[in-house]
């Protein structure tokens, strides 16, 4: 079955005209970022209105009063009374963030997120609220009708909440007033970070960067930095944008660490295709002890003046799973995956072979432990 499976595939690969390793070939933008091109944090407080009589109590949350009082003031609006008893106002922090390069006049989704004792947030809407960056200039505005997918249903002697009703987004709520400072066009020398940084991944980058601009432009323009960082010189005449995306499309085949990854918690064992074990000999097995409590009660006779008393009655079973010695030598991924299968290994077991082969130095592999 498994001869006549890949007979298929390389058939298919065959009429595609593609070749069967083309999946292990990536594109360069897709495994690099353009360093300074990121994503820019903003954070604002705002109101929201409109709440079926779930919002904030005012004598808990006294900075929605003061909000209240302080929005009233600035629409010009008297009030004959300092003392509010309304539930359908809710104080809020706003987040979004801002793409890098992005103009004047564009949309961005936004985080609405209750901070004090506000029920739910369904049916509101956020008012006008100016979002900050960290150099604490106004750099969007947000308001729009919230939506929530949580929601909360309370009784008398019983509540049921699904997700989160405290916590809301504004799809395309929030207007770009001043976009991020800098141009990709005006950098002359491009940075490009691996996300998975390794020395071997750099250089096939450098290298390939280099065969298509002697090509293209007679000279070599990319050098590796470190394993991390690469440096492209930008050639004159032609705009960086351009020059990026003339390269971003080519593909370079990223060399992966030997690693395994556990997460004790979950029983999750993630291995890469480059671990390897060297030959050793490995035996588990699992202890199971059993404690059960059969409480019986012993009456007086009749007629008696004795008393009803419970007596204890424990039993105890202990339980010792067999376990064989195996010798496991595991120069692939699939030869240590069949080793660990016929020994019958569970998960939990799993995690606690490979942390013994780690420790008997024959797992040539880093071990991340979560």
């Amino acid at each position: 079955m498994y001869r006549q499976a890949r007979k298929i595939l390389f058939v298919f690969f065959a009429i595609c005209g593609l070749a069967p390793h083309a999946y292990s070939d990536v594109r360069i933008k897709d495994v690099v970022e353009l360093q300074g091109v990121r994503d820019n944090q903003l954070l604002g407080y705002g109101l929201v209105v409109g709440l079926n009589a779930t919002g904030d109590s005012l004598r808990n949350a006294p900075f929605t009063e003061a909000s209240i009082k302080a929005m009233l003031d600035q629409l010009g609006i008297g009030r004959t009374s300092d003392e509010f008893r309304t539930r359908n106002v809710a104080a809020v922090m706003v987040t979004a963030k801002l793409p890098a390069f992005a103009n004047k006049g564009t949309r961005i989704d936004v985080n609405v997120s209750s901070i004090g004792d506000a029920s739910s947030l369904r049916g509101g809407t956020l008012v006008f609220t100016p979002l900050y960056g960290g150099d604490g200039k106004i750099y969007a505005s947000a308001q729009g009708g919230l939506v929530v997918s949580g929601f909360s249903v309370e009784g008398d002697a019983a509540d049921v909440d699904s997700s989160t009703p405290t916590a809301a987004r504004v799809p395309n709520g929030a207007i770009v007033e001043m976009p991020a400072p800098g141009s990709l066009n005006d950098e002359k020398l491009l940075v490009l970070q691996l996300s998975n940084p390794d020395f071997d991944t750099a250089i096939a980058i450098v290298d390939r960067i280099n065969q298509h601009t002697l090509r293209k432009y007679n000279r070599k323009l990319a050098e590796e930095v470190d394993h991390r960082s690469i440096a492209v010189h930008v050639p004159p005449g032609i705009s960086t944008t351009r020059f990026y995306a003339s390269f971003g499309q080519l593909t370079v085949k990223p060399d992966t660490p030997a690693r395994i990854v556990v997460d004790e918690r979950t029983g999750t064992v993630i291995i890469g295709s480059k671990v390897t074990v060297s030959e050793v000999a490995i035996t588990h097995g699992g202890l199971t002890v059993s404690v059960t409590e059969l409480p019986e009660v012993s009456q007086p006779l009749p007629f008696s003046e004795g008393e009803t008393v419970v007596t204890p009655n424990t039993q105890i079973e202990v339980f010792e799973e067999p376990g064989s010695l195996g010798i496991v030598d595991a120069p692939t991924l699939q030869q240590l995956v069949n080793g660990l299968n016929m020994m019958g290994a569970k998960p939990t077991s799993i995690i606690a072979i490979l942390q013994g082969i780690k420790s008997a130095g024959a797992l040539q592999a880093d071990l991340v432990v979560q």
